[in-house]
Order: structure tokens, then C-alpha cells, then sequence
């Protein structure tokens, strides 16, 4: 939770690589080999189009500039590795033709030689290594005898593999269990349940040398005690930081809890220090404050300067621990708000003692960056931006906090920053570019998978199923402060209980409140309201319908809130504010039929797509989304949880270290470079449209249904083109967040009223029926496969399926284009993948004649800006192929030039003589193609007839109609797809009563049809 960040739950993990990493492993990702070469990381390389036999030295031209994982040069180590690849290549420094740069394979690509013994450049870099070696030995046995009894050092443990680089994971609370023996005295330490802490399948720990730098929260006089805490943890490569209490009282309690906790999750100051927000108040059995109290502000502007004096302390003893024991080239990464002076001050030390900048850093923020207008309000915000700043690499879990730091940076520092090629922001600072990064994290599916298997959590949940027999859980478990909302959600569930008597005797609700004592005015406050509110709801409706508990801590043990996820129907969290909180997440991993409501103000909110997402001020509202997930259909259930499982299951903490690790590898490649990386920028051209705007009208005439129904009737022969998504299948509207909300299931069918109009209009001899789509072949023909006469086109005209009798199977068959396709493929997908990374919610959709990226369920203004990027590479990689892209809402496309719908119609209306009666309908800029093409087939068969002497014979009616009134081919415009359904009805002659429509958001009953 992103509170307890605070206490030791803010943590997250570390990653492996970096620009200096072990000889020749690949961006800290898995070798394929078995002595731990590989040039290019896999999932880049998927088809090892890079890997020739044994020299996996071999560099592709057009890949040498990737900014995201390419390639690892081996210059961490001041010896060189005398592995067979060395030997068998071994020559004289002095032989210079063995450096030849134009130096190639029988194949064509390549030699890179810069990581070889026998580059002269990597000679040089290992003499300098060496030197720096032995000067940093020389400082680091000095400073070990000299202050070898000091409070803030660490040793760190020596390890055998020097070729690691190490990696400092820095935080304010240590993620370590510290016990202490009554009997013994003597202290026992294991790793707690957190995101920074190490696990069995820590992939970071196994690619760098990782240790851990934090306080303890045990207040430790003695010095004695304080070393054999030392001792004790040193096992675990934790360097513990000692504290006094005053120091801490003024550090954590004071400015980090009372002014930058609330700051940062966009609390006004002002408006705090004057309504008393966090006083303790007490209610009355009808809601009233029982007594006045005296005002008691969380904060104090009269205090600050102790707490900031204290502030920039402990941020010094971090800094003065950690220059003790780093040298060169090891990776500082700095966790939360806690620490943001320490990347400066870091900065500033290295630069006194080395002249230059040695370590490379990370700062990751694991709550919300405030507003610029909230953040100015800070008397030192400038100094916390400028030790934030510092860093390499910043990082957030949502766009939403990355855009208000960016956007405080400009407004109270005035630095701009910039789009970079693959998808990253960068912000000019001191000369250099500062990476900005957004990267989500998932739990450790491995923990969470066996504890589920333990006879105490299936015991426990069977004991909560059985407490609430014949009724369904809500359950939450919240931090018990103001910005958690759990009297709004408790309120939403009264109102589910006033507004939906049905319920009362159905559902109940399991309320865990932890109460960790980092803001005891607030949590009082809080508890206070929400003990009230518990007691009017048990008044009201029964002591069954809540269950309300308080736990003393940041966390609930893992096999209690497993527990409660199991027992579960709906998990249900309700906050104003938040950063990371990973229980959504678990409880989707957990639960196989709950259903997850979380608010638009949460950062998971921007995760999860499968869940319901609520404004919880809203409480009406807030309750229908209650009544919703306790009421959802079991299929519906499994598509929402299909969509989060495989992030859910897969980016746990090690991958998550991973990419942020990459990250850093990258901005200090760029800066090795010396221009901090490619600004260049291009003008990105528009693709996707099929002719000049100049060149379309606005389809201003409304299509009127009944002259169309006449015309067709009337008609011998009639053809009809229907578009899929968007115009027999409703899209999803985007709203704020581009989420699929609606519909729970992948696969969007038609409503059953369109499905029988189509099955009766393909059933009449005299019609030719195509719904041509730009999804796959599967699901166009799961959706509407079966309806026998109809022919289906996917891919956007890529396969087409021509008209099948009653129980014949259907066949496809794909358009010739004239591309190498498994080509284009390679090409592709390393680029599209490392979009996909960076963008939660992004997935990558093949067709047998496309390769898109759809961003339609991420944050709409990150997936943009992403997709504008990938365009970019795209078209550079790209130029030499006979491919175009198309940018659709929420996607792009490669696909051959000459694809395009327009393929299907003319080869529909070639096949026989031009019928009566065409009629061609779709919503989007791919269907412009369908709607010039029936007037080209026309000109074109008019054209014929002349020549050949004959009279043309046209079609009476030919009929273009766009969904949606905008700049268009076609002919005519309705106003959404219902209008669609209704024409394909009235032209199938079946009487419909009520709505026509099932998606309709009214409850009007379903549609009823007769013929």
C-alpha cells in the first residue's frame, strides 16, 4: 500500500544490468548460451535472426542504435576473459588489421570487436580500470580501519564473483524482520514481505552483487547491540543505519509524515493547517461531533525548520554510509520520498572526492507526484526537485505522477523536457538528460502460489464462508487514514443495503482496517468515523451484515489476506489518493471468480483493465458498481480476470528491476555518447489516412431508413457490405481512460437481434452478404462464423471467406500481396515488443496480413505519445518494404500497402454482372477504401461497356453510408451502430418491440421479435 511505503512496504526489488555489466551478459536477461555470451537480448532477437552457429559476436548494422537493451560490451572487468571466444581470436595489440572495422562475415553483416582483449580501446579501458582499482582499494582499506566501530558504516559481505556489478538498493526502513531472544538476547533477522526484499527467484541477486542500505526501527543505544545487528544482518547484505529517537521523531513522524505525505498525495497545505484535517474527532450515535475539541493541526509551519534540519541529516548519513562502500560503476537505487535529497548529495560527494561521476543512480517514487500547484506550495520543494534530479533515471508506477513531476520541473526549475526514440521522456538538467520512466510492478505469483496451498489459509477462508453462510463478501483490507476512503465506501455499501433490499440477506461485508501509528491524529480521526459508521449500518440492517476488524500494523500476514481474497465474491478499495498498492493485484491472482472494484483515483486504476472503476464521492453510483459485481455473470467474471492475469502473473518484482534497470543502461549509453541521447526529431507522417482531407466531403446527408428499405425490396440482386467493429458490434466508448468497461469477454459479438437479421438476409438467394473486418480470422469467425451464406473478410481484406452452405466448414483464403510477410515479422515484433514493456494494458495483435499495436486499454495520453514514437521507428525500419501504417484509435498497424478493404468489394462485384442494389456501410478510416471502391467498380464496368459497345447497365442504387457524421467517402452518415441494426432489421422485414438493441445501457427489458 502506498502509505506503508512509509513503514517497509514501500519497498520494490532490484534488476540486473547496466551499461558495465559481466562479460558479455546480455542486459541482465537469461543467455541462451551456455558460457553466458549473447549478444542481443532474446526477446529482441526472437527469432535469432542475429545468432549465426558459435559467433554470437555478430551485430547487426540496423540494430547498433536501438536505445532500449541492444547490445552489452564487456568493459566492467580490468581482466579479460580467456574463454574459448578469446582464444580461438586472440591476436597482438599491435596487429591493427585485426581491427578493421569493415571487417565482415561470409554473410555480410559486421564484426564488432570492441569487447575483445584485442581492441586497442578496451586495453585502454582496462589499464584505467586497474589504476582505479587499486586507488579505491587503497581509500576502502583506510577508511575500513579507521571507522570500523562508526554507526553508519557497512562493510559489505566480500564475494567471490567480482565480475558482478553491484547493485545498492537504498531505502529508509530496511525490508527485514529483526527479532530479538528474551532468554539469549540474542537477534535473528529474515526478509519481510516486500517489494524491495530478496526472494528465491530473485533474478537480481543472481545477475549483481545486491545489498540492501537502510535504518532499523529498534531504538539501539548500545553500541554492542547496535554490532551484533550488524552481524546478524550481514548474512543478508544489509547495511543497517542507526538513528537516534529524536532524530527519527523528527524525520519520519515530522517532515516526511506530517508535510510531504500529504503534499505529495495533493493535500493544500493550506487548507490542511486551517480546517484541522487529521484532529481527532469523536461521533455521537447520530453522526455529531460529541464534544468540541481543541484544533490540533497535523501540521505546523512553526516546526518545519526542525523537521527539515532533520530532513537533510538523515539524507547525509545515508549519503556519507554509502560513500564508504561504493566505487565505481555500482548501481545506487534510491526508494521514495524519504531519500529524495540523497541522489544530490550522492552527486555532489563523488564529484569533491573523484572530480567526476563514478556510480550511476535510480530514484523510484512509490507514491503520487502532487500537482505543480500543491508542490510550489512547499517552502523546500525546490530543493527536493533539484536531489530527485540528480538521479540517471526517475521513476513512477503511473504517467499521472510522471507528468506532475515534469510538469513541476518546468514551472519552478523551468527545464523542458522532450520525447525520445522508443517511447522515453527525457529532461535537460545540468547539461544531461534525465531519464523520466513509468514502469508497474505485480506481486511474486511464486510466494503468493504456494501460500495458497497452505492448510491455514484454506482453513481460514473455509472458516469465513461458513461465518457468512448463503451470503457474498465484499472484502477490503485499507490503511485506516483519511485518503483511503473507507467511509465513502462503507456509505456506498449502506446505500447498497437502503436502495437494494434484495441484498440484505445476500451479502455482507469484511472490513480490515490496519492502523499503523505513522499518523496517529489521522488514523484516530478515521477510525473514529469509520467505527461509527460500522455501528449505524449493524443498527440498521444486522449485526451479519458487516464485519469490521482493526489490526495494529502496515500489513496483514499474507495468509490472513489470502484468506479473505478466497472467501471473497468482490474485493472493494475505495481511495482518494494512492500510489502503489499491490492487493488488487493479489486478490486477482487469488480469486478465479471476483470481481475487482478499485476508484479512477488509484494507480491501479491504470493496471487492472478487467476491473469495475468508480469516482467513490460518487455513492449512489458507487453502490449500482456493487450490485454490478455481486450480480455479474460467471463468464464475464473469467474475461475481466483474463485480461490481468498475465501481467498480474508475470512482472513481479525481478522483471520489474529489470526494465527499470534497462532503463539506466540506457541513458548512460546515451551519455557515454556524449549527447545524452538521440533528440533528433523527425516529422512523423500521417499514414493512416487513405486520400487527402481536401479530397473528402462531410457526409452531411442523414440516411432516411425507409427510402433505403424501399430501394432494396424492390431490388432483383442486392449486394451488402457491412463493416464488423464498430458498425454491427458497438465500440466501447474510451472516456478518460481508454478500458474496456462494457463488455467482459473478448471476442464482441453482435446482439443476437443483428445476428438473426444477418442469418435471414444470407439466406435470401437473391443477396450477397460480406462483413468485412480488421480483426483476425478466429474472431470473426467465433463471432458470426456459423451463419450459413455469409462471406467474411478479415485482416481488413487480408483472408476472405466466401459464403458456406448449412454445415459446411468454413475455408480461408489469403489476398497474394506481393510481401514477405515472415520478414516483415522479424523486423517488427523486437520493436512492438518494447512498447508493449512500457505500456501496461498494450498487447500485440497478428493477423495473417498485419502486425498491430493496440493501446486501447492503457492511459490514453502515455499509449499517444507512445504510439507516435513507434511510428517513428517503424518508419525507419521500415522505408525499404512495401508496407504502409495505419494509426487507427488505440492502434497501429503494419500492413502491406496494397492491403486495404477496397480488395474485398471489387472482388465481390467482378465476380457476376453489377446487381440492382449495393449497399456498404462502416465507421472508420479503413472502411474509405470500401466506399470509393463500389463507385471505381462501377466507373470501371461503365467504361467497359462503352468500349465494347454495349449499353452500361449500372446499379439503380448504390448506397455509401459512414457510421458517426465526420469527413468521408461515403454518400450518407447515420448517428451509431444501432442505426445499422435497425436498417439490417426493417431490410429483414422481422417486427421488433422495445429496444433494439442488447447493449443499450436502459433496462427496458429485451428486445422481442416476431416474423
Amino acid at each position: 500500500d502506498d502509505d506503508d511505503d512509509d513503514d517497509d512496504d514501500d519497498s520494490d526489488n532490484g534488476r540486473s544490468d547496466g551499461f558495465n555489466s559481466e562479460a558479455g551478459r546480455a542486459s541482465g536477461m537469461t543467455s541462451d548460451g551456455d558460457d553466458g555470451f549473447v549478444h542481443v537480448t532474446m526477446w529482441e532477437d526472437p527469432f535469432k535472426a542475429l545468432t549465426h552457429g558459435d559467433d554470437t559476436r555478430v551485430l547487426q548494422r540496423t540494430l547498433e542504435d536501438l536505445p532500449y537493451r541492444s547490445i552489452d560490451v564487456d568493459v566492467s572487468s580490468p581482466t579479460f576473459d580467456t574463454s574459448r571466444h578469446f582464444l580461438e581470436e586472440k591476436v597482438s595489440a599491435s596487429d591493427t588489421t585485426s581491427l578493421d572495422i569493415t571487417q565482415r562475415t561470409i554473410k555480410g553483416q559486421r564484426i564488432d570487436y570492441f569487447n575483445r582483449c584485442s581492441d586497442l580501446s578496451f586495453n585502454t579501458y582496462r589499464d584505467i580500470l586497474e589504476l582505479e582499482k587499486e586507488e579505491k582499494e587503497k581509500d576502502h582499506s583506510s577508511a575500513s580501519s579507521s571507522d570500523e566501530n562508526s554507526e553508519e558504516e557497512g562493510s559489505p559481505t566480500t564475494k567471490n564473483d567480482n565480475s558482478k556489478q553491484r547493485l545498492f538498493l537504498v531505502c529508509y526502513h530496511l525490508p527485514v524482520k529483526l527479532t530479538r531472544d528474551i532468554s539469549s538476547g540474542k537477534y535473528h533477522a529474515t526478509f519481510s514481505e516486500s517489494l524491495l526484499a530478496k526472494t528465491e527467484a530473485s533474478s537480481v541477486s543472481k545477475s549483481h552483487e545486491t545489498y540492501w542500505v537502510g535504518t532499523v526501527s529498534l531504538n539501539v543505544d548500545d553500541d554492542h547491540e547496535k554490532e551484533q545487528i550488524r552481524e546478524v544482518l550481514k548474512p543478508l547484505n544489509c547495511i543497517p543505519l542507526f538513528l537516534d529517537d529524536t532524530m527519527r521523531q523528527s524525520f519520519y513522524f515530522g517532515m516526511c509524515k506530517q508535510v510531504l505525505w500529504p503534499a505529495f498525495h495533493n493535500i493544500d497545505l493550506l487548507d490542511m493547517s486551517k480546517s484541522g484535517w487529521g484532529q481527532q474527532n469523536h461521533f455521537d450515535n447520530e453522526g455529531h461531533v460529541a464534544q468540541p475539541v481543541e484544533f490540533d493541526s497535523n501540521w505546523d509551519q512553526s516546526r518545519l525548520d526542525v523537521w527539515w534540519n532533520a530532513f537533510q541529516a538523515v539524507n547525509k548519513i545515508f549519503c556519507d554510509a554509502i560513500m564508504k562502500i561504493a566505487r565505481m560503476n555500482d548501481i545506487v537505487w534510491v526508494h521514495d520520498y524519504h531519500l529524495s535529497l540523497l541522489p544530490k548529495l550522492l552527486h555532489e560527494a563523488e564529484m569533491n572526492f573523484h572530480g567526476m561521476r563514478s556510480i550511476q543512480m535510480v530514484f523510484f517514487l512509490h507514491i503520487p507526484f502532487p500537482t505543480s500547484q500543491v508542490f510550489r506550495e512547499l517552502e523546500r520543494g525546490e530543493n527536493i526537485l533539484e536531489g530527485i534530479l540528480h538521479a540517471d533515471v526517475v521513476g513512477f508506477h503511473a504517467f499521472d505522477h510522471a507528468r506532475h513531476f515534469l510538469n513541476a520541473a518546468k514551472r519552478i526549475l523551468g527545464l523542458s523536457h522532450e520525447s525520445l526514440v522508443g517511447g522515453l521522456i527525457g529532461v535537460k538538467y545540468r547539461g544531461t538528460k534525465v531519464l523520466v520512466t513509468i514502469s508497474n510492478v505485480s506481486i511474486e505469483a511464486d510466494v503468493v502460489r504456494a501460500s495458497l496451498t497452505s492448510d491455514a489459509v484454506k482453513n481460514e477462508a473455509d472458516y469465513l464462508k461458513a461465518k457468512y453462510s448463503g451470503r457474498s463478501i465484499v472484502g477490503g483490507v485499507d490503511i485506516a487514514q483519511g485518503l483511503s476512503g473507507v467511509s465513502l465506501k462503507l456509505l456506498a455499501f449502506e446505500r447498497l443495503l437502503a436502495d437494494y433490499p434484495n441484498w440484505r440477506e445476500k451479502v455482507a461485508m469484511m472490513q480490515v482496517c490496519l492502523v499503523p501509528s505513522s499518523r496517529k491524529n489521522d488514523e484516530a480521526d478515521t477510525l473514529s468515523h469509520v467505527r461509527y459508521l460500522v455501528k449505524r449500518i449493524q443498527n440498521s440492517f444486522g449485526s451479519d451484515v458487516i464485519g469490521y476488524e482493526e489490526v495494529i500494523g502496515s500489513s496483514l500476514p499474507i495468509e490472513r489476506r489470502l484468506a479473505l481474497w478466497l472467501a471473497s465474491d468482490v474485493f472493494m478499495t475505495t481511495p482518494i489518493r494512492e500510489g502503489l498498492n499491490l492487493l488488487p493485484l493479489e486478490y486477482v491472482f487469488a480469486r478465479d471468480l471476483g470481481v475487482t472494484i478499485t476508484t479512477e483515483f488509484s494507480a491501479v486504476c491504470s493496471v487492472l483493465n478487467g476491473a469495475l472503476r468508480i469516482n467513490p464521492f460518487d455513492i449512489q453510483a458507487s453502490s449500482t458498481c456493487i450490485d454490478t459485481a455481486l450480480s455479474m455473470a460467471e463468464e464475464e467474471k473469467v474475461g475481466r480476470r483474463e485480461r490481468d492475469m498475465k501481467f498480474v502473473s508475470s512482472s513481479n518484482s525481478g522483471s520489474w528491476t529489470h526494465r527499470v534497470l534497462g532503463d539506466l543502461k540506457d541513458v548512460t549509453k546515451s551519455a557515454i555518447k556524449g549527447k545524452g541521447g538521440d533528440s533528433r526529431k523527425r516529422q512523423v507522417s500521417n499514414m493512416d489516412s487513405v486520400q487527402a482531407v481536401s479530397e473528402l466531403h462531410i457526409a452531411s446527408q442523414r440516411l432516411d431508413q425507409e427510402q433505403i428499405v424501399d430501394a432494396y425490396h424492390a431490388a432483383e440482386t442486392r449486394v451488402i457490405f457491412v463493416d464488423f467493429n464498430g458498425t454491427i458490434v458497438m465500440k466501447e466508448p474510451a472516456g478518460k481512460y481508454l478500458k474496456r468497461d462494457m463488455l467482459g469477454t473478448s471476442g464482441n459479438k453482435p446482439p443476437s437481434e443483428t445476428i438473426k437479421a444477418l442469418t435471414k438476409l444470407s439466406e435470401d438467394p437473391r443477396n450477397v452478404v460480406y462483413v468485412v473486418s480488421g480483426d483476425t480470422e478466429s474472431n470473426i469467425q467465433q463471432a458470426i462464423g456459423d451463419i450459413p451464406g455469409i462471406g467474411l473478410a478479415s485482416g481488413n481484406g487480408g483472408s476472405i471467406s466466401h459464403p458456406i452452405q448449412r454445415r459446411e466448414r468454413r475455408k480461408w483464403k489469403a489476398s497474394d500481396l506481393g510481401v514477405d510477410w515472415e520478414t516483415i515479422k522479424k523486423i517488427v515484433l523486437p520493436i512492438v515488443s518494447k512498447y508493449t514493456a512500457r505500456a501496461n494494458g498494450s498487447f500485440v495483435k497478428l493477423t495473417s496480413s498485419s502486425i498491430g499495436w493496440s493501446y486501447y486499454s492503457c492511459d490514453p495520453e502515455w499509449g499517444s505519445m507512445l504510439s507516435v514514437h513507434l511510428v517513428q521507428e517503424l518508419e525507419n525500419q521500415l522505408h525499404a518494404f512495401d508496407v504502409r501504417l495505419v494509426t487507427l484509435k488505440g492502434v497501429v498497424e503494419v500492413v502491406p500497402r496494397k492491403l486495404n478493404k477496397g480488395l474485398v468489394v471489387k472482388d465481390v462485384l467482378r465476380r457476376n454482372k453489377l446487381p440492382d442494389f449495393i449497399l456498404c456501410m462502416g465507421d472508420d478510416v479503413s472502411d474509405e477504401k470500401m466506399f470509393t471502391s463500389v463507385f471505381s467498380v462501377i466507373s470501371q464496368s461503365s467504361a467497359d461497356d462503352a468500349l465494347g459497345g454495349t449499353a452500361a447497365i449500372n446499379p439503380k442504387h448504390a448506397i455509401t453510408v459512414t457510421v458517426g457524421k465526420k469527413v468521408s467517402n461515403a454518400s450518407y452518415y447515420v448517428e451509431d451502430a444501432s442505426v445499422v441494426a435497425e436498417l439490417l432489421i426493417k431490410m429483414a422485414r422481422l417486427q421488433y418491440k422495445g429496444r433494439t438493441m442488447s447493449w443499450d445501457a436502459d433496462d427496458l427489458g429485451p428486445a422481442r421479435f416476431e416474423t
